[in-house]
C-alpha cells in the first residue's frame, strides 16, 4: 500500500481497483490512508513536490462505507466507485467541486443524496444497477452535466429541475419505470444526441420530440407506446430508431422525413400498414416482424438502399412465402415491378411567382425563405431583399450561379444548394457572409474547390459536399475549418481521407459513404469528438486497432458494403460498441 500511496502522490492517480485489498475488517471501508493521501509523505519524499489526488479508482472491491472525510480530496476529478457493496454515499460528495466524473453504478445505493447538486462540475455520472427510485431534484444543478446514465433502477419519473441541464448530450435510462418523458426537458435538452429509455413503461411520446435535432440515436424499445407524434419528422440527425415491441397500430406519414435513418426498428407491434410516405426513407435495415401486416406498398421496392428487411410473423396474403423468406434485392425488385405507370393525376398548382411572393411573406416572421424545387435558373431577389433572413433553402432548382447581390446577405446562416448545376465555387460571394456555419453544396458539378477555398467560410460548423465527383483532383486545404462539426463527402470518388480531416477535433459527424476508400489512417485516433462516421460503400478491407480508442465517444459506426475481412460478421452484426471494443483490444500492449 505505501509503494501505491507514494506514486500516487507523484501522479495525482491512484487505482485500487479489483486488487482484493485488506480494507477495514469491521467497516469495510476505505484505508484511512487514501482519504489522507498527502498528509502521509513518507521517508525520501519531498511533500512540497506532491500532488493532489485527482483520479480515485476503487472498483470492484467490496466496499460498503465511504467516509465523510471523503471531502479532504477537494481536487478530485474523477471517482469511480463501481461494482462495489455501498448502500449510500456521504454528504461530502458535494463538497467535491472539482469532480467532473462520478461513477457508483452497480451497487446497492437506494438514494443520491441531495448534496451531489453542490458537485457543480459534474460532466458524467453513472448511477446504473443500483436501488435508486428517483434523482435528486438538485441535480439540475450540475450545469455542465452531459453523458448521465440510470439504467436498472426503479425511477418512475425524472426531476424536474433537470431542464436546467442543457448541456446534455447523452442520456441512458433503460430498465427503469418512467410512464413519461416530459415536454419541458425535451424542450431544454437540445443537446441530447443519444437517448435510451428502453425497457420502461412509457405509454406516449411528448408532441414536442421533433425538437431534438441533434439526436442521432433513440431508443425506446420494449415500453407501452401506441403512438408516434408528427413532429417526429424534425429529429433531423436520428440515425437509429428503435421501437420494437411497443403498441403501435399506424405511423406518422412525418417519419419519412427522417432522410438520414439508417435503423428503423418496428418488430411485435400492431401494425396493419407500412405507409407509403415512409418508403423515400434511405434505410439499410428495416425490422417489421411480428405485427399485423396483411400486404406491402409497391413503392416500399423503390427502398432500394435496404440490406436487411425482416417480414416473419405478419399475415403477409399478396406475397409469396418465397418472396417473403428470401433475399431482400428479390422482394424490393417484385414490388417494383408492381408500380403502376398510369397517369398521374394532380390539382392545379399556384405560379411560380405566387410561391416565391407567400415563401417571402412567410420569411417575415421565420428569418428563413425556403424555394426548394421550384426550377429556378437564377437566385430570385426576395433572397437578399429583406436583408434579415438567417436561412435560404434553394435546392433542386438549375441554378448555375449565384448573383453578387447575396453578398448583402450578411444575416445569412444557412445556405441550402443542394442539387442544383453550379460549376464553381463560388467564393466570392461566399466572403461576404461573416455568419455563414452551414453550407449545402451536395448534388452539383463543381468543377472544383481552390485549395484555399475554405479560407473564406472558416466559420462553418455543416459542409456537404456529396456527390461531386470532379471537384476533389486536389483536396482543397480542411484546416482552414476549425469549427467544423459535420462533414459530409459521399460519393466525390476519394480514394483517401484527406490527412487534415484528421485534425478537425471538433468534428461529430464525418460521412465517407460510397467512395473508393481501400484503408483508414490510424490518425483517426485524433477526433476525439466523432460520434457518427459513416464509411459504408467503399473497398475498405481491414480497420486500424487505433479506431477502437474513439470508443465509447463514437455511437454510430456505418460499415456495410465493405470487404471487410479482419472482423467476423456475428461482432459486425453486433453494432458499433462491439466492433470499437473488439479493435481497442487488437492494439499492441503500451
Amino acid at each position: 500500500m505505501d509503494r501505491i500511496l507514494k506514486a500516487a502522490r507523484t501522479s495525482g492517480s491512484l487505482n485500487l481497483s479489483n486488487r482484493s485489498l485488506n480494507f477495514d475488517p469491521i467497516t469495510w471501508d476505505v484505508p484511512t490512508e487514501v482519504y489522507q493521501c498527502l498528509e502521509t509523505t513518507g521517508e525520501g519524499e519531498n511533500w512540497w513536490e506532491a500532488v493532489d489526488l485527482q483520479k480515485l479508482i476503487l472498483a470492484h472491491n467490496d466496499i460498503e462505507v465511504l467516509r465523510e472525510d471523503l471531502k479532504n480530496l477537494a481536487c478530485l476529478v474523477v471517482l469511480n466507485v463501481s461494482h462495489n457493496k455501498l448502500s449510500q454515499l456521504p454528504a461530502a460528495i458535494g463538497e467535491l467541486t472539482a469532480m467532473k466524473s462520478l461513477d457508483v453504478s452497480f451497487n446497492s445505493i437506494s438514494e443520491l443524496p441531495e448534496q451531489i447538486g453542490s458537485a457543480i462540475s459534474l460532466v458524467k455520472l453513472d448511477c446504473s444497477s443500483n436501488r435508486l427510485k428517483e434523482l435528486p431534484d438538485s441535480i439540475g444543478r450540475c450545469l455542465d452535466l452531459s453523458d448521465l446514465k440510470a439504467t436498472n433502477n426503479q425511477i418512475s419519473s425524472l426531476p424536474e429541475d433537470m431542464v436546467n441541464c442543457s448541456k446534455l448530450s447523452k442520456l441512458d435510462v433503460e430498465g427503469n419505470k418512467l410512464t413519461a418523458l416530459s415536454e419541458n426537458h425535451i424542450a431544454s435538452w437540445t443537446m441530447l444526441a443519444e437517448l435510451n429509455a428502453c425497457k420502461n413503461m412509457l405509454g406516449v411520446l411528448p408532441q414536442n420530440i421533433g425538437s431534438l435535432s441533434r439526436l442521432i440515436r433513440l431508443d425506446l424499445h420494449q415500453n407501452k407506446i401506441s403512438s408516434v407524434p408528427p413532429s417526429i419528422g424534425g429529429c433531423s440527425s436520428l440515425v437509429e430508431f428503435y421501437l420494437g415491441i411497443n403498441s403501435l397500430s399506424t405511423l406518422p406519414a412525418e417519419i419519412g422525413d427522417l432522410s438520414r435513418l439508417g435503423t428503423l426498428d418496428l418488430r411485435s407491434n400492431q401494425l396493419k400498414e407500412y405507409p407509403v410516405g415512409a418508403c423515400k426513407l434511405k434505410l439499410s435495415y428495416l425490422d417489421l416482424s411480428n405485427n399485423s401486416l396483411t400486404g406491402l406498398h409497391p413503392e416500399l421496392g423503390n427502398m432500394t438502399t435496404l440490406r436487411k428487411l425482416v417480414l416473419v410473423g405478419n399475415p403477409l396474403r399478396t406475397l409469396r412465402s418465397s418472396l417473403v423468406n428470401g433475399p431482400t434485392a428479390a422482394l424490393l425488385k417484385y414490388l417494383r415491378s408492381r408500380l403502376s405507370n398510369s397517369e398521374e393525376t394532380s390539382a392545379s398548382t399556384p405560379t411560380k411567382e405566387n410561391v416565391i411572393a407567400s415563401a417571402a411573406r412567410m420569411s417575415i416572421s421565420s428569418k428563413e425563405l425556403s424555394l426548394e424545387g421550384l426550377n429556378l435558373s437564377d437566385v430570385p431577389s426576395e433572397v437578399w431583399e429583406s436583408g434579415e433572413i438567417t436561412k435560404v433553402n434553394l435546392s433542386k432548382n438549375s441554378i448555375e450561379e449565384l448573383p453578387a447581390q447575396l453578398s448583402t446577405s450578411v444575416s445569412l446562416q444557412t445556405l441550402i444548394l443542394s442539387r442544383n448545376k453550379i460549376k464553381d465555387w463560388p467564393g466570392a460571394i461566399l466572403k461576404s457572409l461573416p455568419n455563414l456555419m452551414c453550407l449545402k453544396l451536395d448534388n452539383n458539378p463543381l468543377n472544383q474547390i481552390p485549395l484555399d477555398g475554405f479560407q473564406v467560410v472558416s466559420g462553418l460548423q455543416i459542409l456537404d459536399l456529396s456527390v461531386n465527383a470532379v471537384s476533389f483532383r486536389e483536396h482543397p486545404k480542411f484546416c482552414h475549418l476549425p469549427q467544423l462539426r459535420e462533414l459530409y463527402l459521399s460519393r466525390i470518388q476519394l480514394s483517401e481521407v484527406p490527412e487534415d480531416i484528421l485534425n478537425l477535433s471538433n468534428l461529430i459527424i464525418l460521412d465517407l459513404n460510397q467512395n473508393s476508400l481501400q484503408s483508414i489512417p490510424k490518425g483517426i485516433k485524433n477526433m476525439t469528438s466523432l460520434k457518427h462516421l459513416d464509411i459504408s460503400n467503399n473497398n475498405i478491407s481491414s480497420l486500424p486497432p487505433e479506431l477502437g480508442l474513439l470508443e465509447p465517444t463514437l455511437e454510430v459506426l456505418r460499415l456495410d458494403g465493405n470487404p471487410l475481412r479482419s472482423i467476423r460478421r456475428p461482432i459486425l452484426e453486433r453494432g458499433t460498441k462491439a466492433v470499437l471494443n473488439y479493435l481497442k483490444d487488437r492494439l499492441p500492449d503500451q
